[in-house]
């Protein structure tokens, strides 16, 4: 059994879930950080738009940005939720079916967000006419901050800990029920799939790419970085090692791999909508 190597290894504060209270209203971490995550992707969207390369590109202007932002955070909602019930847990909610909609006690699959943003943005270029990857293009990086929000929250939370670790900045987290020293893979997650894949999207963004490729960048960054913090983070109790040992993030992030590099090395075009 690993033990962290220091005498006095470090602890998860255990921070209070509900991060302030107005009157009888009691605001949550977990969903503050959506709020901050859907905060960060409208402001350096705004900011984007100012630049005119940018506002020529997506063919976006100031309202239809805002309409995205709608439309994305419904799709975050709806996708997340439907694929933590579908990948994760589909025998518990086929037997509790009202506990579908309990969001506030938790359950988002970040696959399933994704695949809810994606239709979301095609259904409302559709509607209005315009070309859906240059829109996904512009979007894509905006989303990573988000992410930084979210895992920041899960840290908070002191859920989604990793496996045991004797590592210097191991941490216990009481909540896993052990006094084991664990990675801090939330905090792994924070940085690679948040920071470092953010600031590289935003880097790549700014030169001209073909229509997909700073999707493609996205999709193949992400699932990578999700793919390797994975071998760290500790599986959750009710969905043990699938096959070749690998966990259910893993399989689901696989896809993400492939398509993003098929996404950046394909040389074909996509036709604007009409």
């Amino acid at each position: 059994m690993l033990m962290n190597v220091w005498s006095t290894p470090l602890v998860h504060p255990q921070f209070d879930p509900i991060a302030f209270s107005i009157g009888p209203l009691a605001v949550r971490w977990y969903g503050l950080m959506y709020l901050i995550a859907f905060a960060l992707f409208f402001a350096l969207g705004q900011w984007r738009l100012t630049q005119t390369d940018f506002r020529t590109r997506s063919g976006l202007q100031a309202q239809s940005f805002e309409d995205c932002l709608f439309w994305g955070a419904l799709g975050v909602i709806l996708g997340g939720r439907l694929g933590y019930v579908i990948f994760y847990k589909p025998a518990y909610f086929w037997a509790h079916p009202e506990q579908i909609a309990a969001v506030w006690q938790g359950g988002m699959a970040y696959h399933g967000g994704l695949l809810g943003v994606i239709l979301a943005i095609w259904i409302y270029t559709r509607r209005q006419a315009l070309a859906f990857w240059p829109v996904i293009d512009f979007i894509a990086p905006l989303v990573p901050w988000g992410l930084a929000a979210g895992r920041l929250g899960n840290f908070i939370n002191g859920e989604l800990w990793g496996r045991p670790s004797d590592l210097p900045w191991a941490m216990v987290f009481p909540q896993a029920g052990d006094r084991l020293a664990r990675h801090p893979s939330q905090l792994y997650q924070f940085a690679l799939e948040g920071l470092l894949l953010g600031i590289v999207l935003m880097w790549y963004s700014r030169f001209p790419r073909r229509p997909a490729q700073i999707s493609g960048m996205f999709l193949f960054g992400y699932g990578l970085a999700r793919f390797v913090v994975e071998f760290v983070r500790e599986p959750d109790a009710f969905m043990p090692a699938l096959a070749l040992d690998l966990t259910m993030g893993q399989w689901l992030s696989m896809p993400m791999i492939l398509v993003g590099i098929f996404l950046i090395l394909s040389k074909q075009t996509q036709k604007e909508t009409s």
